[in-house]
């Protein structure tokens, strides 16, 4: 270990070098030490395998034996099982370093492991929220005996709950949590590079009155410039190609934006003789850990994967990061390039290689937002009204009734209760006149409405934040494969043939499909095969679709071109140059039609529509196409300041807990996560350039 005291605990540091064989702490582990063993809210920030789990976990360790603790003291959450079944081992490990025990506890986990935990609890937890939601409100668990001594709880990748309701579903966990405890309980966050650290720190902590440290791993001086470059190929097929010549006998890890697209590919690799494994999230989840366990043991090989490998799930070291088309944020390219360069004497890289013309302007774009450093900030769903309706139901739950007067408190009181709980008393009104809470001598539980629209499988659809569509499980003989939706069955050709489906890279073919248990059963077979996922419009950020319009304006990213991808630049500026303009907005008749190529995505064009009162037509990402807009002016004076896109009642549905909510209020809060007001106002303020068959005027 380094001469620099580390304020580790000493069997930390000698197992750190004994039995792990660092020489050092990495930057982030060393700085993090003080703020962790302060007892202050923490945020860590580093790149995909920077050693965040160690630099938390070190530390609370140190605190754990020197101030002895005792109990269930410590909860590690992650978003992902496997995330969590990756991390256990080698936590478990650290903790055996001091005679300490780590337990896992997530829905995989069987009922025999779970009674043994109950009986005994380990000092650290790993679990995901749904199943701390799953304890709280089960009466096999005795709060006060099992979640009274925690201290602290690690919240690993931090970013990927902030964007979403479950991080939202969280922090309402927490604060029921520390109610229970009776004391605040420390949260260190875990996080990538983010655009707004400082932000989602005061997110995570609620209360804005406790102490916060956020550390961040500067990058090494000198370190080696990534290698990043940008091809052109042209098709999946061409992609295929390009991966089974390039860095044979390297181990190169694939991306892809779609399950279907990494289907393909793999297919494809496989169709080449190239050792290929995959992983998305419609694979069983024995199926992933097969392929991610089998990729980390061999090296001439490839996995594709969608983004399920994004996050720190450890997959060994890595020669490559091949990326097809483009992610769909800066924050994600940065986490797939930390994949690589981990080892001494490698530079973390990634080759981009993109299929149309369309995905390579995606990337172009997205290489010069991160050329000019932009990250994007991570920003929470807003107003989660039908998480606060969940929170008031899992609540009823736990308890089995609470008081009318005083359900504040288990949420940090009246004055803390501005963030997830705010316009909680209108929730609560409602949820009482419609039956889903019902009073009894001053005291609410759960009433018939609740029972009628959540009560299945004894409550289960209550504990989860995210909707799961129903998908079939495929199976061949005994083996899980994965899940499919009913829509993705194939249908019979005009020759009554039947297409085989394709799964795990391998095509596979429907013996039958049992509609009891919801079980496709399948067999496989070497014929050609497709498989479809439902999918929805993918909206870009306003940042992505400037940078875009920029390299159409002529400014190209600073990073290597291949002759294929100069030559796509220069066609695609061609092809596309009259859509933009250097002087504002390029506005474009087409009969009653009127193009309004903003350049600004699908969500601030959406938003600019409603604000002009919903006219007709259509919005994509890169333009509006309003039909009868006959004074085109209008948008230079509409004001966008309240605009919220028109959300079709029937789409209210699609919100987790909307039963629970009057039917407006479901539809607003969804219309609100469709609405870009800073990128409407944006389009706005820009000068209008009518253009006809490519002319400016």
């Amino acid at each position: 270990m380094a001469s620099k005291a580390t304020t580790l605990n000493p069997a930390i540091e000698f197992h750190v070098v004994n039995d792990l064989g660092w020489p050092r702490l990495r930057p982030l582990q060393e700085a993090a030490i003080e703020p962790v063993r302060s007892g202050a809210d923490c945020i860590l920030i580093a790149p995909t395998a920077g050693g965040k789990t160690e630099a938390a976990t070190f530390p609370i360790l140190s605190s754990m034996v020197e101030e002895d603790w005792r109990g269930l003291t410590v909860l590690y959450v992650t978003p992902l099982r496997a995330l969590l079944n990756n991390s256990h081992p080698r936590i478990e490990k650290y903790g055996a370093w001091l005679g300490r025990t780590v337990g896992l506890w997530h829905g995989d986990v069987g009922d025999g492991p779970r009674r043994g935990i109950l009986a005994e609890p380990p000092d650290i937890l790993l679990t995901t929220p749904e199943s701390l939601e799953a304890m709280l409100v089960s009466r096999r668990v005795d709060h006060d005996r099992f979640f009274g001594n925690l201290r602290t709880i690690v919240i690993d990748e931090l970013h990927s709950f902030a964007a979403s309701d479950r991080g939202w579903h969280l922090l309402g966990i927490l604060a029921r949590l520390e109610r229970v405890a009776g004391r605040d309980i420390q949260r260190v966050g875990l996080s990538a590079t983010v655009g707004n650290p400082e932000e989602i720190g005061r997110w995570l902590q609620g209360d804005p009155g406790r102490e916060l440290r956020v550390v961040t791993e500067e990058g090494a001086a000198g370190a080696a410039e990534p290698d990043v470059t940008l091809d052109f190929v042209g098709s999946e097929a061409n992609a295929a190609k390009v991966i089974a010549a390039l860095h044979r006998g390297e181990k190169r890890l694939v991306f892809c934006e779609s399950r279907r697209k990494s289907e393909h590919i793999a297919r494809a690799l496989r169709d080449m003789g190239v050792e290929t494994f995959v992983s998305h999230s419609s694979l069983s989840a024995d199926e992933r850990r097969r392929s991610e366990q089998a990729f980390a043991e061999a090296q001439n090989t490839v996995i594709v994967a969608t983004s399920t490998l994004e996050l720190g799930i450890d997959i060994g070291d890595l020669d490559r990061v091949i990326q097809v088309d483009a992610p769909r944020t800066v924050a994600s390219f940065l986490q797939r390039l930390g994949r690589t360069g981990r080892r001494p004497g490698t530079v973390r890289n990634t080759l981009f290689l993109a299929t149309d013309s369309g995905a390579f302007l995606e990337a172009a774009g997205l290489l010069l937002l991160w050329r000019r450093g932009y990250v994007e900030p991570v920003l929470p769903p807003p107003h989660p009204q039908h998480l606060v309706a969940q929170q008031l139901l899992a609540l009823a739950l736990q308890e089995g009734a609470f008081d009318a007067t005083a359900w504040h408190a288990w949420w940090g009181g009246e004055a803390a209760a501005s963030g997830l709980m705010s316009g909680a008393e209108d929730v609560l009104a409602h949820l009482r006149a419609e039956g889903f809470l019902v009073e009894d001598s001053g005291s609410l539980m759960i009433g018939p409405a609740t029972e009628k629209a959540f009560g299945r499988r004894h409550f289960m659809d209550l504990l989860s934040s995210f909707a799961a569509e129903r998908e079939l499980r495929v199976v061949a003989g005994t083996t899980e494969i994965g899940f499919i939706s009913p829509l993705a069955l194939p249908r019979p050709d005009d020759k009554g043939e039947e297409k085989a489906i394709l799964m795990n890279g391998r095509a596979w073919h429907v013996e039958n499909v049992d509609w009891q248990r919801f079980v496709v059963h399948v067999s496989q077979v070497s014929q050609k095969a497709d498989v479809r996922w439902q999918s929805g419009a993918v909206a870009l950020s306003f940042e992505l679709m400037r940078a875009q319009r920029d390299v159409l304006l002529g400014e190209t990213p600073d990073v290597p071109l291949t002759q294929r991808a100069q030559q796509r630049l220069d066609s695609v500026r061609e092809r596309r140059g009259h859509e933009v303009s250097d002087s504002g907005l390029v506005v474009e008749r087409a009969g009653p039609d009127v193009h309004l190529w903003t350049w600004a995505g699908l969500k601030a064009n959406e938003t600019l529509r409603a604000a002009l009162g919903g006219p007709e037509g259509h919005s994509y990402n890169d333009v509006m196409v309003i039909r009868g807009l006959d004074d085109a002016g209008a948008i230079n004076r509409v004001d966008v300041s309240d605009a919220v896109p028109d959300i079709p009642e029937a789409m209210a549905e699609e919100l987790k807990f909307a039963a629970a909510l009057p039917r407006e209020e479901a539809v607003r809060v969804l219309a609100e996560r469709f609405t870009d007001g800073m990128g409407a106002g944006r389009i706005t303020e820009q000068p209008l350039v009518y253009r006809q068959h490519g002319s400016e005027s």
